[in-house]
């Protein structure tokens, strides 16, 4: 079984969708789910700067419609999904559980309010790559900081306000290097609490289906059948803890073969090559990656 991956924010960089545009009818694709969004996804997608993309409103829907865009472009029937942080979004699309204006409709949604979210109190994120991970987590409590994400393979992504991420980057933990993170806030913490509340009341407009493939969530890494489950699980997770460490453990329990990345792939290829070693993956970032993710879906299938 392959396992197919959606990555989340803070993997988009300027341009990246411009190669994909060269596919027969992604142009139109990405006219259309930007019209859902209500965003000009092409645009932003090729020709806008680096801060603009970073924006967490313009973010998180460009990351959902690529996800989008490369999973058909695979051209082949996926068995098994699971998406980082917004890249759940991206999931529960290509899983059958929103369709694709839903989809992108919620997404939009999710990045305005976490932005108004995030502008409330300055706040942002951190990677904590390596040093023991006891000795990590105390240091960020003592400092006040949480543990948004635990992404497995030595990376712990610490979130909370300015002075306290620049109290880590200053003494960081024992044997651990602290790397910034280019996001506008401290998602999937309690900073997130009020987007929570507007992501909730649009949820209750949505009608989920469940899910056609394996879906796993990142609330705890479990798999997940029915689809109002993974919607609400969508709408807590913008101010819970993405738990990407307990998402790869289900993969191998699940037995996957395979790991293919959508676009804009590259950092959960990099996490899986030290949570999941020995399974062989493909970053899906250009269309010149098709054809090594297609081989390894026919290969393993």
């Amino acid at each position: 079984m392959i396992v197919v991956v959606a990555p989340g924010q803070g993997s988009q960089s300027p341009g990246f969708l411009e190669p994909w545009l060269e596919l027969d009818g992604v142009r139109e694709r990405l006219e259309a789910l930007g019209r859902a969004a209500g965003l000009d996804l092409v645009a932003l997608g090729t020709t806008a700067d680096a801060e603009t993309i970073r924006r967490t409103e313009i973010a998180q829907p460009l990351i959902v419609a690529a996800g989008i865009v490369t999973a058909a472009a695979l051209e082949r029937p996926v068995e098994a999904i699971a998406g980082h942080s917004v890249g759940e979004v991206t999931a529960a699309v290509v899983g059958g559980v929103l369709s694709d204006v839903d989809g992108m409709r919620l997404v939009a949604t999710r990045g305005r309010a976490m932005a108004e979210a995030a502008a409330a109190v300055p706040t942002g994120m951190s990677a904590v790559v390596g040093g023991d991970e006891q000795v990590v987590v105390d240091r960020l409590a003592e400092l006040g900081l949480t543990p948004a994400n635990r992404n497995g393979g030595g990376q712990i992504v610490a979130a909370g306000e300015l002075p306290a991420l620049d109290a880590l980057r200053t003494e960081p933990p024992k044997g651990a290097r602290v790397i910034p993170l280019q996001v506008a806030g401290a998602f999937h913490t309690e900073y997130m609490a009020p987007a929570v509340e507007t992501l909730r009341a649009f949820a209750g407009s949505l009608s989920p289906a469940d899910p056609a493939v394996r879906l796993w969530t990142n609330r705890d890494g479990s798999e997940v059948t029915a689809g109002s489950a993974f919607l609400d699980l969508l709408v807590g997770q913008v101010a819970s803890p993405v738990r990407w460490d307990r998402c790869m453990e289900s993969f191998a329990g699940a037995g996957i073969t395979g790991l293919v990345e959508l676009a804009p792939a590259g950092t959960l290829t990099g996490l899986a090559k030290r949570g999941l070693k020995g399974v062989p993956t493909v970053a899906v970032k250009t269309p010149s990656d098709l054809a090594a993710a297609r081989d390894l879906l026919d290969r393993i299938a």
